[in-house]
């Protein structure tokens, strides 16, 4: 086998060296950087594509179909579904499974009107753009969560359209889970019997299932589908996804297509083989305790850097199970060099598994002087 030249290889070691770098300061976003899938390394001489179904036998057998279920079952136990109440599939990543739950809730309510609060992640807006959705924006509490008041007004405004409710389980940047009892009460309070949610729980839906005292979350808190990241706290090497919804709302859009020999129920065509298998394996080889370990040792970290904060006189606060911690915007200089998130006036970091004290620390050595530095600037 032919192989790289000189240069190309120095190219590659550059990369790799830029990306364990960058992986040292790596606080801003919820994605996971540690895991082990060597095990798993020879599937990658397989090209393995989950086209169709996975429920569904197909002529294309190079899939992990098999797998995907499993994974989709467990899934659907942390989400508080019955195996038969539910259908979906690993995904992508987030925004393909809130374009699923769209797709769903149009198929159901052609004239359905959207609401999502100023706090929603931007895969949402994107979304509706696409599909051409009527949507209203919905004002944010201060906290992150939806403003109820104001939703409970809009819808009542526009009670002729059955409401399509975007319900963050987790918001971008400040961690917070709208109130799902509040926002079917108001659909009963309104008399509303033609409705949908759809709840974006990209990270804290494997954060909630595991901690002792969850906000309502899954389809026992009246969710029609639900969309969670693979990357985010059981972490991967690539993006990925799980979508689920309930089973009765998919079957009204599957088509069965002869060229696969299956049905076509899910968004794209092919789809990654190797997302399920990664997922499954995280699943069986940290099991329910393991998670619940993880979730707690990520959550004893975030108030860790809470109080560093607060030591220093900076305002830092985080909401109930959140392992998102919010905190003023800093200089440029140290967003670029933590690689955190921002919007407006606020920052974050995200306390992932990959994130210890000792990270913490690290960072708060840099912000002090930081502030120093600009201290310095303006006297």
């Amino acid at each position: 086998m032919k192989e790289l030249d000189a240069q190309a290889k120095a190219k590659l070691d550059a990369l790799y060296e830029r990306v364990v770098e960058h992986a040292g300061s790596f606080l801003g976003y919820p994605c996971n950087q540690k895991f082990d899938y060597r095990p798993l390394y020879r599937f990658l001489d397989h090209s393995l594509n989950n086209v169709g179904d996975p429920f569904r036998s197909a002529t294309f057998r190079l899939n992990t179909h098999d797998i995907e279920c499993e994974v989709i079952y467990r899934f659907a136990e942390f989400c508080r579904a019955r195996q038969s109440d539910v259908w979906g599939y690993v995904t992508n990543g987030g925004t393909e499974g809130n374009m699923y739950g769209f797709y769903l809730a149009r198929e159901l309510y052609p004239e359905g009107l959207v609401y999502y609060s100023e706090d929603t992640h931007y895969s949402v807006s994107k979304i509706l753009r696409l599909i051409k959705s009527r949507s209203i924006m919905i004002k944010s509490q201060e906290n992150g969560e939806m403003d109820y008041d104001d939703l409970y007004e809009t819808i009542r405004l526009h009670r002729d359209a059955p409401p399509i409710v975007i319900a963050n389980i987790g918001t971008t940047m400040k961690g917070a889970v709208d109130d799902l009892d509040r926002i079917n009460s108001i659909f009963s309070e309104l008399a509303l019997p033609a409705h949908y949610i759809h709840a974006d729980a990209a990270l804290s839906g494997m954060i909630l299932p595991f901690v002792d005292a969850p906000q309502p979350y899954g389809f026992d808190a009246g969710v029609d589908s639900i969309s969670i990241s693979g990357h985010k706290m059981i972490g991967s090497p690539f993006p990925s996804g799980v979508v689920l919804a309930k089973k009765k709302n998919v079957e009204r859009v599957a088509r069965s297509v002869e060229y696969i020999g299956t049905l076509d129920t899910t968004l794209s065509g092919s789809r990654n083989g190797l997302s399920p298998l990664f997922l499954w394996y995280a699943l069986k080889l940290r099991g329910e305790d393991g998670f619940r370990r993880l979730v707690e040792s990520c959550l004893a970290v975030a108030d860790y850097a809470v109080e560093q904060f607060r030591q220093r006189g900076i305002k830092a606060w985080r909401n109930r199970n959140a392992n998102t911690v919010v905190f003023p915007r800093p200089s440029d200089r140290l967003v670029n060099r933590w690689q955190l998130a921002v919007h407006r006036d606020i920052a974050h970091i995200i306390a992932m598994p990959h994130v210890d004290t000792g990270m913490i620390d690290a960072f708060m050595l840099s912000f002090e002087q930081d502030l120093a530095q600009r201290s310095e600037g303006a006297a």
